[in-house]
């Protein structure tokens, strides 16, 4: 049950950041993007130094300092690399985050994926590329390299969070992490980009919810849930934003998916589905029967 419950969080954290694309592009037309995130990052640790002040550890500090610089070279990598490639490949790059994290895990902590969990990324990985990739030859700029050290940094925030959320408590590690993103976006804006500030209703709206919500809300979500699941599964779940942040564009501008990407959508929750159903049947085939013995001793832990 905490498993189910930690993933359906997972699953409402990205419904979060999914929906929150359309907001932060009509932000960013009156403020630079790093200044952005300093006030995104700041307002959400005042929010979590309010609610969780006295739940602080001492022995949290340092895994929350490499999260947080994990977290925020990440959002900067992937804004640099916008700035030089599309959209569309950005998303994608950005996206194999996705099939690193099984690999960073067993390298790192010998968390060994099973076969199942792998072939559900393959599919969802699939599916990103056709619905973010346009058909036709790829290439790698700059841009697209930037974007992929973005992806880089993001699967090694999500071993990180799923190594230490189970030991040093999800209050603390929220807390630190989102507090150094915040003092890295603060400190470096005035030499990453010139400062563009316009305070408008997009930009008020835009900083408050995703402080709010896509941070604070959503990165304590993160720490707490991955206490009850794999690095695996939660990088599984996050391949639901791009279908949401299209299902968001279109219901708000009308944005339409040609049928390539209609097919990587499907794909996307395929490769989702898969991982769950198939989780879900494993756990069925290890309950303890009526006589305290366990009703299918054929289950292997190979797959």
């Amino acid at each position: 049950m905490k498993s189910w419950r930690g993933e359906v969080a997972l699953v409402g954290v990205t419904i979060i950041w999914g929906t929150t694309f359309v907001l932060v592009k009509a932000a960013l037309s009156d403020v630079s993007t790093v200044f952005f995130l300093a006030l995104r990052f700041t307002v959400a640790t005042l929010a979590l130094a309010v609610i969780y002040r006295r739940a602080m550890r001492r022995n949290g500090i340092l895994p929350g300092l490499l999260a947080g610089a994990l977290l925020f070279a990440g959002y900067v990598f992937q804004t640099w690399g916008l700035e030089l490639t599309t959209p569309s490949k950005s998303a994608f790059l950005t996206g194999l985050s996705i099939p690193m994290v099984p690999l960073i895990g067993s390298l790192v902590y010998k968390n060994r994926p099973r076969l199942f969990e792998l072939a559900g990324i393959l599919i969802a990985t699939l599916g990103m590329a056709l619905m973010t990739l346009p058909a036709g030859k790829f290439e790698m700029s700059r841009g697209d390299f930037l974007s992929f050290l973005c992806a880089v940094t993001f699967a090694l925030h999500i071993v990180v969070i799923s190594h230490y959320s189970p030991v040093i408590g999800f209050q603390t590690l929220a807390v630190i992490q989102v507090a150094t993103a915040a003092a890295l976006g603060i400190v470096s804006f005035p030499f990453v980009e010139p400062l563009r500030f316009h305070l408008s209703g997009n930009v008020a709206a835009a900083v408050l919810v995703t402080g709010l919500l896509g941070t604070a809300l959503a990165f304590t979500t993160m720490t707490w849930a991955q206490q009850f699941t794999s690095a695996t599964r939660a990088a599984l779940i996050f391949t639901l934003e791009p279908v949401i942040a299209w299902v968001t564009s279109y219901v708000l501008t009308g944005e339409t998916l040609p049928a390539r990407g209609k097919i990587g959508a499907v794909a996307i929750l395929a490769g989702v589905l898969l991982v769950e159903f198939r989780s879900a049947e494993s756990a069925e085939s290890k309950q303890p029967g009526s006589d305290g013995t366990v009703t299918n001793v054929n289950v292997t832990t190979s797959d």
